[in-house]
């Protein structure tokens, strides 16, 4: 009797679970493509990063001949028609300086060091502004970074090209193979940013170039008859698209 009973119960299972395995939907048929796309554009701004530093052996002097000298270079800034708000000191260290022999260490003189930030919304003047702050006392360049004040604009506008060029492709590896191209089941963006010849990659991860779109947008005309040419600065979109094949 147990017998009998453990039987029909494995035959029912068995037989209830086979209607639901030919119900389960099969694997979707999608096709996954990304799409890069990088917008060439003309600088409307550069930002100017320089260095000031004095030396002196009296804690007081060394602080009067840095604040002299920045006085200078903040007069001279101003005189050049930078507005008072892109100007900012961005760092000021000020540290003793030794001398160090065997084990013994010897004091030499004080040491202060302030970075000024300018932010010129003028590239034509970049060449002219420089000049008026190397004369002024600073004595460091460290650093000058060409950049676009509408970088939100052409990032969205390089995604919406990075997205046409996915379509595409996808268009065209489906079309290879008798396939057509349905809805997108999910989209995502991938490592987008911005790069310039002199501040290098801003962004999340550095990619190799692999796009295939390609546009220039901004004022092609804009003055390059300097030694230092500003050029033009590449935005960059990245998205990967999942499509359904109908």
């Amino acid at each position: 009797m147990n017998r009998f009973l453990i039987s029909a119960f494995l035959f029912g299972s068995m037989s209830a679970s086979a209607p639901m395995m030919a119900l389960e939907d099969p694997a979707p048929r999608t096709i996954t493509v990304s799409g890069d796309a990088e917008m060439k554009v003309a600088p409307d701004e550069v930002v100017l990063t320089l260095g000031v530093e004095t030396r002196h052996k009296e804690l007081p002097e060394v602080k009067r001949l840095n604040d002299l000298r920045m006085k200078e270079v903040l007069a001279a800034a101003l005189a050049s028609g930078i507005a008072s708000k892109d100007i900012r000191t961005d760092y000021l260290n000020l540290a003793p300086d030794y001398e160090f022999t065997g084990h013994r260490r010897t004091f030499v003189e004080y040491i202060q060091r302030t970075t000024i930030v300018i932010t010129l919304r003028d590239v034509s003047r970049f060449e002219t502004l420089l000049t008026a702050m190397l004369q002024a006392g600073v004595e460091y360049i460290h650093g000058i970074d060409f950049r676009t004040s509408e970088l939100r604009k052409y990032r969205d506008e390089a995604r919406a090209l990075a997205m046409k060029a996915a379509k595409e492709k996808a268009i065209a590896l489906a079309g290879a193979l008798g396939q057509k191209v349905g809805k997108p089941r999910s989209i995502q963006e991938g490592s987008g940013g911005w790069w310039s010849s002199y501040g290098g990659w801003w962004g999340r991860g550095y990619q190799n170039m692999s796009q295939n779109v390609s546009q220039f947008s901004g004022n092609s005309n804009s003055s390059q008859e300097g030694p230092l040419a500003p050029g033009t600065l590449s935005v960059r979109g990245n998205v990967t698209i999942t499509f359904d094949l109908e």
